[in-house]
């Protein structure tokens, strides 16, 4: 396992000769390409080093949040032999988000702060050069492989958070997460124009366009929203950026890739939270 040290110099000698390879190559020249791109996997302890958790019992709630590395076989998400998104694997660990949601929050706490939420985020990814930052700009899709179980009533009220680069760093861009299945894998795509910006957990009455240089992505569960308590969990595999032409399941299922691009289009296409 590497040190934050190991990591930090990792990741500094991977940007500059990246940067470097790009100078020699002139890249820049070339047009820009649309081919999909994971952000972040969630197979290893190494993995997980680079994600932050917290939720209500920060300031006082009484939900508890875990995000461990899942070796069940029951954790894999299994893919057809011929892909052109993912290779294809028989085992791998996967992330598992879980704990209990509560509402209530610690008697010295009582109508002073409201519980009902879990969360969790990719660190900073500091740098020699600054911090490391994701470009979405010639990308349509977020691209994320999930499992939900846990109690069903948890199920709609999961968000996918959104952090950039832009001006006012408190802000955040969200979307629902909607399954279409249960304790199975699935993917998720979620337009990036239908994230809406958000202030301190609150909608913003002027929505901006969201920059293209991510600074983080994370996903949440909040039960306070909606009077929802339970037991949660949430497999993760990866997240990706992808365009139409890719927004397409390779996981086993009995429908075609065709219905499954429909049923996206019309699942997400106009939805907002």
């Amino acid at each position: 396992m590497q040190t934050w040290r190991q990591i930090y110099w990792n990741r500094t000698r991977k940007h500059f000769v990246d940067g470097l390879t790009d100078i020699l190559k002139m890249t820049g020249a070339d047009p820009p390409s649309r081919a999909p791109h994971t952000l972040f996997t969630f197979n290893s302890h190494d993995d997980l080093r680079m994600y932050a958790t917290g939720c209500d019992a920060d300031i006082g709630g009484n939900s508890t949040v875990n995000l461990d590395l899942d070796l069940d076989e029951a954790s894999t998400p299994h893919t057809h032999t011929h892909t052109h998104m993912h290779n294809a694997r028989t085992t791998h660990a996967t992330a598992k988000f879980w704990g209990d949601m509560r509402l209530d929050v610690r008697p010295q706490y009582q109508g002073r702060v409201r519980g009902g939420y879990a969360a969790f985020r990719n660190k900073p990814r500091p740098t020699l050069f600054g911090d490391i930052l994701d470009n979405i700009e010639f990308h349509e899709y977020l691209a994320l492989r999930l499992r939900v179980s846990g109690d069903p009533i948890t199920h709609n009220s999961y968000f996918v958070n959104l952090q950039t680069n832009g001006p006012i760093t408190t802000d955040v861009w969200q979307h629902r997460l909607f399954f279409r299945r249960k304790d199975e894998w699935e993917d998720v795509f979620i337009p990036f124009r239908n994230f809406v910006r958000t202030n301190n957990g609150e909608l913003s009455e002027i929505q901006l366009e969201m920059s293209p240089h991510l600074r983080s992505v994370g996903i949440s569960l909040l039960g306070g929203n909606s009077a929802v308590s339970g037991k949660y969990q949430l497999n993760i595999d990866s997240i990706r950026i992808v365009n139409e032409e890719d927004a397409v399941s390779d996981l086993d299922s009995s429908g075609t890739d065709t219905d499954e691009k429909e049923e996206k289009g019309q699942t997400w296409e106009d939805i907002k939270i």
